[in-house]
């Protein structure tokens, strides 16, 4: 999404983050306990400064160094709390609305999207600039039917004068679609740029990343009211470096921090606790909470539609589908595990700029290739390519990851990390990392990706993280990727041979295909060309295979075809389509 700059004096300046912002608020007279909460957390008699002043900045400022993971954390939580969420009429006048807001105080950064219509997330540069625009808000009024008075981050902006003719524009919050992306793929030079755009076009745009944090921050509020010392923390794709545009976001429901788990009893005289409920079992404690929660989301969160409570899942959890954000989300607790591998993968990947690129490009080709899959099954998941991914830097000659087992003896002692028995230890200071001087090119790597895994022996070995190298299977399974905090769990537990098979299949198909010029080279070298070349390189790895397309019937009577083979026809249909688009061929252009 292109941030809008309206620059009419100086004011401080910040990173660039804005973010929608959806249910915090209070509960009034009907609802006490909401709106108590909301006062206090907010300080709604706070005097808010006043300004006509704005800026809004399209970069992020650079940064002094690479920051730890629970760093970038917490300052994106403080930023969620200092911003809003505005549905917006269609055609809304942006210096008009920036003027209104800014009788409130100073604002940092603000950008629209769309989202069942279209929306504006403003990030004020102080809380109680925020507390004003609150105050001066109104719960609306609609015959026929009453409304849950919870007063929350998420606005609706009326218009009474009149029309104005553009709108704001607004940044899709989507990948692009898979044909679009092979056509521009195509138009670059090099495999190398192929991969860095790939991962340019997919990521989480910052915007993107800001407003999942919104999300969280506005959930928080609702959870608030019953435990006002409560975190809401996202992780998974959201927040390990490695997610896709329109990835769900799973989100953490953090009560460690809540004061008073650790108060020292005096030894003799007096001292008080709290009352509290008890409950049967951790897991019990757990699905009570998260049950309120889903109730509270679904009668009180506006935008929040779909909620279910999946309790007895393994891991119990609260779904919905937040509509102004376009967000699929999963609630879950006592989950920190999950948060340490989040915080991993995102060190890994801040390490060498190559770990996200590669990491993009593969799970790309897989999706491409229906060897993952959004539906849980027999897929290998992103999270199982990813470590493969992981493990196959740890594997280079010179290696370009260290393994976790390392990355532990760097740990100091504010690093030390137990959760349920598992150590979770490793170095969280990037500058106490040595990296070893490895040079491959991203093509290099790609290629040498796929016949490393096109020659794995699964059938014997597994793979470890943690000390980077394979090791003799300890169960029976196609695929064993260890977890890396729990080495007695295969966290791809859930492959089958089938889809084993297929993934080595097409590891050795694609590295074949970058070993022929006729992949590995543009196949127009014309600028006039340029807008229609045929797929090469990492563009034609993402086109279905002869087998896949020629649909299920031929799947199964080519089924035993050598790779060479299938590839064979692929090659001459690109051989053809080339020469159709340089004027080459008979059947030129019309």
């Amino acid at each position: 999404m292109r941030l809008y700059q309206w620059l009419s004096a100086t004011m401080a300046s910040s990173m660039v983050f804005v973010l929608p912002m959806r249910t915090r608020g209070s509960l009034s007279k009907c609802f006490p306990k909401f709106d108590n909460c909301f006062q206090r957390k907010l300080g709604i008699n706070t005097a808010a400064s006043r300004t006509d002043r704005l800026i809004k900045k399209d970069e992020v400022e650079p940064k002094n160094g690479r920051k730890t993971f629970y760093t970038v954390e917490e300052e994106r939580i403080e930023q969620a709390q200092r911003s809003v969420l505005i549905s917006c009429p269609a055609k809304t006048n942006e210096k008009k609305f920036l003027k209104y807001l800014s009788r409130h105080g100073d604002i940092n950064k603000y950008f629209f999207y769309e989202s069942y219509g279209m929306y504006a997330v403003v990030e004020f540069v102080h809380k109680e600039s925020l507390t004003s625009l609150l105050n001066g808000t109104a719960i609306p009024c609609i015959n026929h039917e009453a409304t849950m008075p919870f007063k929350s981050r998420l606005l609706s902006l009326r218009n009474t004068g009149s029309v104005d003719q553009s709108a704001p524009q607004c940044q899709s919050q989507t990948t692009i679609p898979i044909n679009d992306l092979i056509q521009r793929l195509s138009n670059e030079n090099s495999i190398d740029h192929q991969i860095t755009s790939l991962t340019e076009m997919y990521q989480l745009t910052e915007e993107n990343v800001c407003l999942r944090y919104l999300v969280c921050s506005l959930l928080k509020d609702i959870a608030a009211a019953y435990f006002p010392e409560c975190k809401i923390r996202p992780f998974g794709s959201s927040v390990n470096g490695f997610g896709k545009l329109g990835c769900d976001l799973d989100m953490f429901l953090d009560l460690d921090d809540i004061s008073g788990r650790n108060v020292k009893k005096p030894k003799a005289g007096l001292s008080l606790e709290y009352q509290t409920k008890r409950a049967a079992s951790e897991r019990a404690a757990t699905q009570s909470i998260l049950s309120v929660i889903g109730e509270c989301v679904d009668q009180f969160g506006p935008g929040c539609v779909g909620v279910q409570k999946i309790l007895q899942a393994r891991c119990p959890l609260v779904r919905f589908a937040h509509q102004p954000s376009g967000f699929q989300c999963d609630l879950t607790a006592n989950n920190r595990v999950a948060m340490k591998s989040s915080e991993l993968l995102y060190l890994y990947g801040e390490l060498d700029h190559r770990v996200r690129c590669l990491v993009f490009s593969v799970r790309c080709w897989a999706r491409a290739h229906s060897i993952t899959s959004s539906i849980p099954g027999a897929w290998i998941t992103n999270f199982s390519l990813t470590v493969m991914v992981l493990f196959f830097l740890q594997r280079r000659t010179v290696p370009i990851l260290p393994t976790l087992d390392h990355l532990k003896d760097l740990a100091g002692p504010l690093d030390k990390c137990v959760i349920e028995g598992n150590d979770c230890t490793f170095v969280s200071d990037f500058t106490k990392i040595p990296l070893r001087d490895n040079t491959e090119t991203l093509e290099q790597l790609l290629q040498e990706f796929f016949e490393f895994y096109g020659t794995f022996a699964f059938s014997r070995m597994s793979i470890n993280i943690r000390k980077g190298r394979e090791q003799s299977k300890s169960e029976v399974s196609p695929l064993n990727i260890q977890n890396p905090f729990d080495a007695a769990l295969n966290v791809s537990k859930n492959v089958n041979g089938t889809q084993l098979e297929r993934f080595v299949g097409l590891c050795r198909e694609s590295a074949w295909m970058l070993q022929q010029r006729e992949f590995n080279v543009p196949h127009s070298q014309t600028r006039a060309a340029t807008r229609d070349r045929a797929p090469w390189g990492l563009a034609a790895l993402l086109l279905p295979s002869v087998s896949q397309a020629a649909g299920v019937k031929v799947r199964k009577n080519r089924k035993r075809e050598p790779a060479s083979e299938r590839i064979k026809s692929l090659l001459e249909s690109l051989k053809n389509r080339d020469d159709k688009t340089t004027g080459n061929g008979t059947g030129g252009n019309s």
